[in-house]
């Protein structure tokens, strides 16, 4: 396992749990605002949308349809900033990143319920970038905005532990879980601030992004 000394700001557990507390958000934002749309998790888009094709609801399908296609976009014009701005001296590709982020769902809290599919296309196009951009936690491969591979990585390691007695294989299999748990803690504030504040809840997502920015700070990124 990586020292803490090689690890980046933007790697580290404190950031990457950020991260996953407004990737728990997003998506329960999105699901329980926004006409029970995913932002992040597009496989349960994907079956829905296959649903109400099937069912020859083609509008029905199409608001699924769309926040799919915006998250394929996310991660192209992520790979482009990336491309372009990866030797920048004043500010950190991945901070530009946030950025952005930041700006966008701060429009998308403003976005009326009558322009649902619009604000559920740029939240997932916000969530891509996110996990396109920060793709490592502890020098480790994990996403900050969906479960499954976090589950599969820590039950993996966990069953390297029973089988190895490596405690570094345990150390990661508690990593990973941890990071699932922050994200459904993310999750469950999500679900209560849409109680609260409707579609300008997602400006709390807002502001765990503005602290990601800052912990970012604390170090040059490489």
């Amino acid at each position: 396992m990586k020292t803490n000394k090689q690890i980046q700001m933007s790697e580290s557990f404190l950031n990457s749990a950020v991260l996953a507390v407004s990737g728990g958000f997003q998506d329960a934002y999105t699901y329980f605002t926004r006409d029970k749309v995913f932002s992040n998790a597009q496989t349960g888009n994907v079956v829905l949308m296959s649903q109400e094709f099937m069912a020859g609801n083609f509008i029905g399908g199409i608001k699924y349809l769309l926040p799919f296609l915006a998250f394929g976009l996310g991660v192209l014009v992520t790979e482009q900033i990336n491309a372009r701005y990866k030797m920048a001296k004043r500010i950190h590709w991945r901070q530009l990143i946030i950025l952005i982020e930041i700006a966008i769902l701060a429009i998308v809290g403003f976005i009326p319920h009558s322009l649902n599919m619009a604000a559920t296309v740029l939240v997932s196009f916000s969530c891509a970038m996110q996990v396109q951009a920060f793709r490592k936690v502890n020098g480790f491969a994990y996403a900050s905005t969906m479960c499954i591979g976090n589950l599969r990585m820590a039950t993996q390691s966990i069953c390297d532990y029973w089988f190895t007695k490596d405690k570094p294989a345990m150390e990661k299999g508690f990593l990973f879980f941890g990071i699932i748990a922050i994200f459904t803690i993310g999750a469950i504030m999500g679900n209560v601030s849409v109680r609260l504040f409707s579609e300008k809840a997602i400006l709390v997502s807002s502001i765990l992004l503005i602290t990601a920015f800052s912990i970012m700070l604390i170090n040059k990124e490489d």
